[in-house]
């Protein structure tokens, strides 16, 4: 079911929630300070920040998990505007450039690792996904890997921001049915 059917009948039945506002990952936390509980939680990891086109050293971040991809402010950095357009989880280190839409940025073709599937069923081969909170479903083939759970994804048109950790999930050709997702695996 699409979600303004699920919100006809909630209001059919005379739900309390049924018109209450969406909201998506960490905002279910309420009105925190969001760098304060991933420190928290989380810690400091200092690390390099790095301009992308010259592999130059600009500055220093205390762990990427503080930083995302496509993030503009914040950064702490001068001579700007930097955007966050790659981060390198192993290494510690996050790339930024001062245009948010360098080639480098996009990817067509990635892996996703641990496949989730929701009703156990395996996805078909033409499927629409979609990365980050976003309106569009992407048209894309899968192709299974080495491994269980193992897909490639090949997107029709590059994507831009497709980052390691962040998921991929995966729905039929015509974004109806929804059959799980896996980690990008960059």
């Amino acid at each position: 079911m699409m979600k303004d059917e699920v919100r006809q009948i909630a209001e059919r039945e005379h739900l309390v929630n049924a018109k209450r506002r969406d909201s998506q990952g960490i905002c279910f936390l309420g009105k925190i300070n969001y760098n304060d509980y991933l420190r928290r939680y989380l810690g400091e990891l200092p690390g390099d920040v790095v301009e992308l086109e010259t592999g130059k050293l600009i500055g220093h971040h205390k762990g990427h998990w503080f930083h995302t991809i496509g993030q503009r402010k914040g950064m702490g950095l001068g001579g700007g505007p930097w955007f966050v357009v790659k981060k390198d989880i192993r290494q510690n280190i996050i790339y930024v450039s001062h245009g948010y839409d360098p080639q480098t940025a996009y990817r067509q073709h990635f892996p996703i690792i641990a496949f989730h599937s929701i009703n156990g069923q395996l996805p078909p081969q033409d499927i629409t996904i979609k990365i980050r909170h976003t309106p569009e479903f992407l048209p894309a083939t899968l192709e299974p890997m080495d491994g269980e759970g193992c897909y490639m994804v090949h997107a029709a048109a590059p994507i831009h921001g497709v980052a390691p950790g962040q998921f991929c999930v995966v729905y039929d050709n015509h974004h109806h049915r929804c059959y799980g997702s896996g980690e990008i695996s960059i």
